[in-house]
């Protein structure tokens, strides 16, 4: 591939800045696309000299092979030198009792020739090592393949019970791989549990497979297993629109539970006769533990053509470092289609060992070349005999997205084309990218097209002008007030989004005491004469059951006390409401006068505000507060049916009470006296929302220092410990500390009110990662291990009440540190103590992680990082998808106009459907060119991009 750059003239001696790149390939060697900014160059690119750009390889840390085994692997980087017997045998002094113990190796004659054939380290899903304690993550926005897995969990049935009072409280337990990453919540004495829950996983590395387990959880004793549902790759990924279904659950064996790698070298020799294949054995890591101790007793056994070797036993750990050479003698002839098989085993001193995974090697790819790194342990061919309709069965909802994300620059032209319209007004609405954007996006993607523009202007500092265009023209087409923002186009989903994301710590202020006592309380409330259950009100009072009127009369006194405290909440909030909110309200309120100016529509600019606030924001997190982050488990039935009443009432409220009496549940007339009051009071909270301050409100971008995402995130009591020092009572090392999580730093202090804090800054962060659960006498203990200013790395231990919970700050501090860099590969998932880790069992302090950390991060729809990068790569692949819309947008011509409007300084001249499809065009070559460079596929070839042919005159 040839790289060429065209400068332009430039006048007044100013310096020449690229503006095109020449890219020369096979295929197409005459592409070409703009460029702004500093050019990329990918790595490994080949200059017209014939010579390659290779980035700087990364340090390699050897750990040279002990004395007694046979040092396979060399240093291949230049002073690389053997390690000399006396290096050997200083080591050999430091080695534990298990790691000395050695069993002979055998030299078995196999009939297996070698052959030649095969791909080095193919077999066994082989995974790359990071290298380095300190070696840094890619950013995903950078040229980075992402796969996004969207997963729901939504509803069981028919499980099993495993209860003695024939009930089970099921909950779901989702990984992907070997990583847990989700875990829902518990729904308590329900054998057809609905959940409900939804995980966007943002997985850089691809992943192979995902498994839902079903357990019931107990209080005493470990959780009763039900059953699994597992999907592979090529199963979600066959589907493009995604897998929505009722999945039956199957059994769970534990020899197809495995996990972890093994780090092997193979290597078959040249020289000699006869030729020796030499299996390396160095260590293995994240093993399943077996024992009830949390650990594992681990050896290796490797077979090959019918004989056996076998590693020794590593005692008390789930990182075995055997470092073990085992020897085969090969025979002349074909190998044929023998492998080499090596397994791990837990070994128990009582009953069969138990399986811990698997890694076959044909013996044609070792004798081709050696064979050398990290390999996925494999379980044995699964046996499992059909069990449907017996465990219950699973609904799932599944998506797969992947996407490749070009260098920032790459997506200039498309930003530009759609921020246009606000940086140059004088535009025809109907001619715009926005315009385009919004005709061509289905209903089913209008939701994630809107999330993506927020973020955009967000980023940009146009979001209030974004949403007064897309309001206007949503005016413009309202010719009824009375259905104005009622659909779910581009401009009341767009509100919809900026609204959570930049409103959520204001939601959680205002609506979070009101929710948390209603949870607490757990009172009954029924007004409905048709679900009134009489013998639950038996709790209201002591004297038996109550009547239907005295049930009616106590839910009518519960609901006016929480309805007006959260009535009292909101027009006492004003103050708190986000500045980036009241702008838009006042620009909203300023456009509806406009075009509905007469005094019979003199509601209509209440409601275009309170329709947004109360119906699509306040409202639906009072029905569902857990999917709004203001309660982390789902409510029950009880609790949820109260929550219903209160979002009806919400509801006519945001309504302005202009529909009661008009509904279907007459049940519900009680509550107007209640409502019309509440009404009165929000018109007056509306009135103060817009009275704000700015300067020129709609004329030009609001500044990005009016959005501050940086309120608390979560918060509550844990119990947390620093790592080092000398403890006399271990049992009390932990302290109950209040802790506050927001985007700038985990901070917690003897309590809420203290002053003195301590604080971890978020930047800092460098790994947040579980810990064993035989490390410390508590349970549910996670690590966070940061990076002060000098460079030196400092761990402290956080234990939570529950698993549960552990999940969920585990989950918010990795999202908080998501986009940090330099985040460490491995880490250590134990403590040193004792003189070694009781991990690994090494017996130095600063010896590299034995585990991988986990780059997985849970997402949500609207709370996951602004990353416009990201947010452009998803409106270029919903556009592309749209390629015959786009089209036929661009042969009808501007809607209601037959004239374009000039462009802008600076703009290239021609039709806004023209320009918009070169771009495309472009972004089709860049992410082919990369995709020729990578040796992956690209996306698939865009349709051609037909002329736009002239209009036919009317008569």
């Amino acid at each position: 591939m040839v790289l060429c750059l065209s400068f332009p003239i430039a006048s007044g001696g100013g310096g020449a800045l690229p503006t095109l790149a020449v890219l020369g390939t096979r295929g197409d060697p005459h592409s070409q696309f703009p460029v702004s900014g500093n050019l990329w160059l990918p790595a490994r690119c080949r200059w017209a000299g014939g010579h390659k750009a290779s980035p700087p390889e990364l340090a390699h840390r050897r750990i040279p092979a002990r004395s007694g085994s046979l040092a396979l692997a060399r240093c291949s980087g230049a002073g690389g030198e053997r390690s000399s017997k006396k290096n050997n045998r200083e080591e050999e002094k430091g080695r534990s009792d298990n790691e000395k113990q050695r069993r002979r190796r055998r030299r078995p004659v196999l009939a297996a020739p070698p052959a030649a054939g095969g791909a080095q380290g193919t077999p066994g899903a082989p995974v790359v090592a990071p290298h380095g304690l300190l070696g840094a993550r890619p950013k995903f926005a950078s040229m980075a393949k992402t796969t996004l897995l969207h997963c729901r969990v939504v509803e069981g049935k028919d499980l099993p019970a495993k209860d003695v009072s024939g009930s089970s409280d099921p909950y779901c337990v989702v990984k992907v791989d070997n990583e847990v990453v989700a875990r829902t919540a518990t729904v308590w004495k329900n054998l057809n549990p609905f959940w409900g829950e939804e995980y966007t996983l943002h997985l850089p590395r691809g992943f192979h497979s995902l498994t839902v387990y079903v357990l019931d959880e107990d209080t005493i004793g470990q959780d009763d297993v039900i059953g699994k549902v597992s999907l592979s790759r090529q199963q979600i990924s066959a589907e493009p629109r995604g897998i929505d279904s009722w999945l039956s659950l199957v059994p769970v064996d534990p020899d197809e539970e495995v996990q972890g790698e093994i780090h092997l070298e193979l290597q078959v020799p040249e020289q000699g006769h006869p030729r020796v294949l030499r299996c390396h054995l160095i260590e293995a890591r994240d093993l399943a533990p077996r024992d009830l101790s949390g650990t594992s007793d681990p050896f290796a056994r490797v077979s090959c053509c019918g004989h056996t070797l076998e590693t020794a036993v590593i005692k008390k750990t789930r990182f075995p470092h055997w470092d073990e050479v085992l020897e085969f003698e090969l025979a002349e002839g074909e190998p044929g289609e023998a492998v080499l098989s090596v397994e791990v085993w837990d070994w128990d001193i009582v009953g069969k060992n138990d399986f811990l995974g698997q890694v076959e090697f044909p013996l044609d790819t070792i004798c081709t070349g050696p064979t050398k790194g990290w390999f996925q342990l494999l379980p044995f061919p699964s046996t499992t005999e059909d069990h449907r309709q017996q465990l219950g069965t699973l609904r799932l909802a599944v998506r797969l997205v992947e996407d490749r994300v070009l260098p920032p620059h790459y997506y200039q032209p498309l930003i530009q084309l759609l921020t246009e319209p606000i940086l140059c007004p004088g535009q025809h609405p109907a001619s715009t990218a926005l315009t385009i954007l919004e005709e061509v996006t289905s209903g089913e993607s209008r939701q994630d097209v809107a999330t993506k523009l927020v973020k955009i202007f967000l980023g940009q500092g146009l979001a209030v002008p974004l949403l007064d265009y897309l309001t206007t023209r949503e005016l413009a087409r309202t010719t009824d007030p009375n259905t104005l923002f009622r659909s779910n186009s581009l401009a009341s989903k767009s509100m919809e989004q900026f609204m959570k994301v930049v409103g959520l710590p204001y939601l959680h202020e205002v609506l979070k005491p009101v929710v948390n006592r209603i949870f607490e309380e757990k009172k009954y409330v029924e007004l409905d004469p048709g679900k009134m259950d009489l013998s639950r009100s038996r709790r209201i009072s002591l004297k038996g059951s109550l009547s239907e009127v005295q049930v009616r009369e106590s839910s009518l006194e519960l609901l006016k006390g929480y309805l007006g405290d959260i009535v009292d909440a909101i027009v006492g909030s004003v103050e708190k409401c986000p500045l980036l909110m009241r702008v838009a309200f006042k620009q909203l309120r300023r456009r509806v006068e406009e075009r509905f100016p007469l005094a019979q529509h003199e509601e209509v600019q209440y409601f275009s505000i309170s329709g947004f606030l109360f119906l699509r924001f306040f409202a639906p997190a009072v029905l569902t507060p857990k999917l709004f982050s203001l309660r982390e488990q789902h409510a029950d039935p009880r609790t949820g049916r109260t929550l219903l009443l209160l979002a009806k009432a919400l509801q006519s409220i945001g309504n302005l009470g202009l529909q009661l009496g008009q509904g279907k549940e007459p049940w519900m007339a009680p509550l107007h006296a209640i409502l019309l009051p509440g009404v009165t009071r929000v018109k007056a909270f509306l009135d103060s929302l817009v009275t704000v301050e700015s300067t020129e409100v709609g004329e030009g971008p609001v500044p990005p220092a009016l959005f501050r995402p940086s309120a608390t995130i979560k918060e509550g009591y844990l119990h947390t410990r620093t790592a080092g020092g000398v403890t006399l009572l271990p049992h009390f090392a932990f302290k109950k500390r209040y802790f506050w999580l927001s985007t700038e730093a985990l901070t917690y202090s003897k309590s809420p009110k203290w002053q003195v804090r301590c604080s971890i800054p978020v930047p800092q962060m460098r790994a947040v990662e579980l810990v064993d659960e035989s490390t410390f006498q508590h349970p549910h203990v996670m690590q966070i291990v940061a990076q002060d200013a000098a460079g030196q790395l400092h761990t402290t231990y956080i234990q939570c009440k529950s698993a549960q919970e552990l999940w969920q700050w585990l989950w918010a501090v990795r999202q908080a540190s998501s986009t940090n860099e330099a985040m460490l590969p491995t880490c250590h998932p134990g403590t040193f103590r004792a003189g070694r880790w009781t991990c690994c069992l090494q017996p130095t302090c600063t010896a590299p992680g034995c585990s991988r950390t986990h780059s997985t991060v849970v997402l949500s729809e609207w709370s996951d990082p602004l990353d416009p990068t990201a947010a452009a790569q998803t409106l270029y692949r919903h556009l592309r998808q749209a390629g015959a819309r786009l089209r036929a947008a661009g042969a009808e011509g501007p809607e209601g106009s037959a004239v374009s409007e000039p462009p802008c300084s600076g703009q290239a001249g021609g039709p806004i459907t023209g320009q918009l499809q070169a771009v495309l065009r472009d972004l089709d070559i860049a992410h082919d060119i990369f995709a020729r460079r990578n040796g992956t596929p690209g996306p698939p070839p865009s349709p051609p991009w037909a002329p736009t042919p002239p209009l036919a005159p009317t008569t």
